[in-house]
């Protein structure tokens, strides 16, 4: 592959490992002659990784992989995809790590200089660490954390992430978002040790819109 103009990105597939009836290898590379062209020609893969669920939605069928493009490329305006005349597969990492590499995206780009409970810049972070707290975030491909127990984390921004670590809290976004929940068992003496951790899209039927959810026995339940 090309070392010039190499982009780093994720491509969805389906449980066969083809797309759009394409049949993939992992490890391989393959080259495409011809006009290349964003959803017309080419290798298509997302340089944000939660951009990959708008074509391969997560569940049982669907497959995700690191994957290096380069030669002649075009990309899309509004969305990260990007066409490319040569791409090399490089790993599987599953749903969990796509959602992982989101979160990654997003926060390599904040300004953690600036970061602050409240905050409405794009590729911005609000952060919160204390018990009982909320952070909220307004801004594109951003994202609200917070760590503490019994709070919130809420995001209104396109393609922003909201995600609670600490026992008994909540966590919303608007349609499009992604939400991470933890749920914690009960204290030991040390911590509140983790049960599972899971990351929810807002789709505005199984997750509404501007409403909180927290985890409890595994799924999204809503609450105030």
């Amino acid at each position: 592959m090309d070392n010039k103009n190499i982009i780093h990105s994720y491509k969805g597939f389906d449980k066969d490992l083809k797309c759009r009836g394409f049949q993939y290898e992992v490890g391989k590379d393959y080259e495409q002659e011809g006009n290349i062209k964003c959803c017309n020609n080419g290798f298509h893969a997302c340089e944000f990784p939660l951009d990959v669920f708008n074509y391969y939605a997560p569940g049982g069928n669907s497959r995700y992989c690191t994957v290096t493009q380069s030669g002649v490329t075009d990309k899309k305006e509004g969305d990260s995809k990007v066409a490319s005349s040569k791409i090399h597969i490089e790993t599987e990492i599953g749903l969990d790590g796509i959602i992982k590499a989101g979160v990654k995206f997003i926060l390599d780009k904040v300004n953690w200089k600036n970061q602050k409970e409240s905050n409405t810049g794009n590729y911005s972070t609000a952060t919160n660490t204390g018990d009982y707290t909320a952070a909220t975030n307004t801004g594109y491909r951003s994202a609200a954390t917070n760590t503490g127990n019994y709070s919130a984390a809420k995001v209104s921004g396109k393609e922003s992430i909201a995600i609670v670590t600490g026992k008994g809290s909540k966590a919303a976004g608007a349609l499009g978002d992604w939400i991470v929940l933890t749920e914690r068992g009960e204290w030991n003496g040390y911590t509140y040790p983790i049960k599972e951790v899971k990351a929810f899209k807002v789709d505005g039927e199984k997750i509404k819109a501007d409403t909180f959810y927290k985890l409890v026995d595994g799924e999204a339940v809503e609450v105030q």
